[in-house]
């Protein structure tokens, strides 16, 4: 199966602190990295519970929480992107990370089930790509109070992945 090339999004189908993920994944097709992604958390399987538990500094989450966010942020967005491209219009609302992070108790499950989790994740956000056409790429709704579009959703997605890659392995020191 061809993966279909999805265009950059305008700066008008997302709210500017997006720019943050969205710039870093501009020149790249995010149909592509969504598929490319899929394993990019897998080198952490070989580390001791004790690295996974590491923060590289007292007030950031450890690697087993980024990872964690990494997969809830994901599971927003696409059901952002689902919905938008469905053509549902209803105001979507915000959420606030740390809450999350903090009710899912991540540092107490094993890494592997947290890979494992994204893993399923991603598969699932790609099959939803793939059942959207050119059309629905372009519908826009609103999300935290700004319009953004089901294209914009998938930039997101893979620049908030690749964000929080490069912290892991420029701030913890991980071989991702």
């Amino acid at each position: 199966m061809t993966t279909q090339v999805l265009s950059h999004p305008g700066a008008d189908e997302y709210a500017p602190y997006y720019n943050t993920y969205i710039a870093p994944v501009a020149g790249t097709n995010a149909l592509e990295t969504l598929v490319t992604q899929i394993g990019a958390l897998d080198p952490l399987r070989s580390l001791g519970d004790a690295e996974t538990l590491h923060r590289y500094a007292s007030d950031k989450w450890s690697v087993k929480e980024t990872v964690g966010h990494i997969t809830d942020a994901e599971r927003i967005f696409a059901c952002r992107m689902l919905r938008i491209a469905r053509g549902d219009k209803t105001p979507l609302p915000g959420f606030d990370q740390q809450p999350y992070v903090d009710a899912a108790h991540f540092n107490s499950l094993p890494i592997g089930t947290l890979i494992d989790s994204f893993r399923a994740t991603r598969a699932a956000t790609i099959a939803l790509t793939r059942e959207i056409d050119g059309d629905a790429w372009l519908r826009t709704g609103t999300a935290s109070g700004f319009t953004v579009s089901a294209r914009a959703l998938a930039y997101i997605i893979t620049g908030h992945a690749t964000h929080h890659i490069g912290i892991l392995r420029d701030r913890y020191g991980m071989q991702v």
